[in-house]
């Protein structure tokens, strides 16, 4: 769950403890955000976040997307950014195959924990859009300095907008708001029927673990992962939620191997091989990897499904995921 320069600091991190300008010109306009229909009656809008409520009074042309996810929700919502953060280090378009096609024109792309503001300066925004990053007051004042900046929603700690947050708030942002609510809608009637498809899920306790470099780690409430699992049922294993701070992973270390056994056991290799962690004698110990209640995400591909925490990554991931999760509880 990254920038290749931010999820490796997010999420590495975690597992150790990822000039103001004018407006655009007329052809940049026409080349510009927008995308489906014209949403220009619904400003001027007033957007609520964690910095202060932000004034929007045009629909915006030029958007660039700089948050975690930013960028594939408002591709979700029909607005293609001129500029935006390949989080999790995607490549091309910087965005997860379940929005790969969606673009008529290739966004530059950002760095993700150093933006360079004269990158940013230089696409001529009218809005700037990072509602989950690291949420600090500076990011916040610098980038308002370029365009009208719409944040964390508040209360939120960093990195932990959910995806509903998001949508509504992105969607309030760009005159979107009758479509966020609609795939909204979407995503959560594909976790009840999923739900609902497998009442085995219902109150099994899970442990979401990832592997690193730095060793075992897992997750707890308020991470996107723990969400997923605990909207499809499952309820985050008590022994590791109790290990909970002020971060959404926690450290797991060698002595403490055992918390990682669960009724389901969800693991993954954060830029590692998979390997490095299946082989390991601890691993292969645990009661719930003997008697096959795991589910190994290898691919990549489904891993940054599971941990990106958009509407559509979770789409995507509620498809590849639940299934392989039903086998490992038969």
């Amino acid at each position: 769950m990254t920038p290749r320069p931010l999820f490796r600091g997010a999420a590495l991190l975690a597992a150790a403890a990822l000039v103001v300008t004018g407006c655009g010109s007329d052809d940049d306009s026409d080349s510009g955000s927008s995308g489906g229909g014209s949403s220009s009656g619904a400003f001027p809008v007033t957007v609520e976040t964690a910095f202060g409520d932000v004034e929007i009074e045009e629909e915006p042309l030029r958007v660039v997307a700089l948050g975690w996810g930013d960028a594939e929700t408002a591709l979700a919502l029909g607005v293609q950014p001129v500029g935006a953060s390949d989080w999790l280090a995607f490549g091309g378009e910087g965005v997860g195959p379940w929005s790969e096609g969606l673009y008529d024109e290739a966004p530059e792309i950002i760095e993700t924990l150093e933006p360079s503001l004269e990158a940013i300066a230089a696409l001529e925004p009218d809005l700037i859009l990072d509602t989950k990053s690291d949420g600090t007051q500076d990011r916040y004042d610098l980038l308002s300095q370029i365009a009208p900046t719409v944040g964390m929603p508040k209360g939120v700690e960093a990195y932990q907008t959910t995806w509903q947050q998001q949508l509504e708030i992105v969607g309030q942002a760009l005159g979107k708001s009758d479509e966020a609510e609609e795939l909204a809608a979407e995503v959560a009637d594909a976790f009840t029927e999923a739900a609902d498809a497998h009442p085995e899920f219902e109150g099994t306790e899970v442990a979401v673990a990832a592997f690193t470099s730095e060793g075992f780690g897992a997750y707890v409430q308020g991470d996107a992962r723990v969400d997923f699992m605990e909207e499809l049922g499952f309820v985050n294993k008590p022994a590791i939620q109790e290990q909970a701070t002020d971060n959404f992973f926690v450290p797991v270390s060698e002595e403490q191997v055992s918390l990682l056994d669960a009724g389901l056991t969800v693991a993954f290799p954060i830029y590692v091989e998979a390997s490095e962690f299946t082989s390991n004698p601890l691993w292969q110990a645990l009661p719930s990897v003997r008697d096959g209640h795991v589910v190994v995400l290898e691919d990549e591909t489904l891993a940054n499904a599971f941990s990106i925490g958009t509407a559509p990554g979770i789409l995507y991931a509620l498809e590849k995921t639940v299934p392989l999760f039903a086998d490992a509880l038969a």
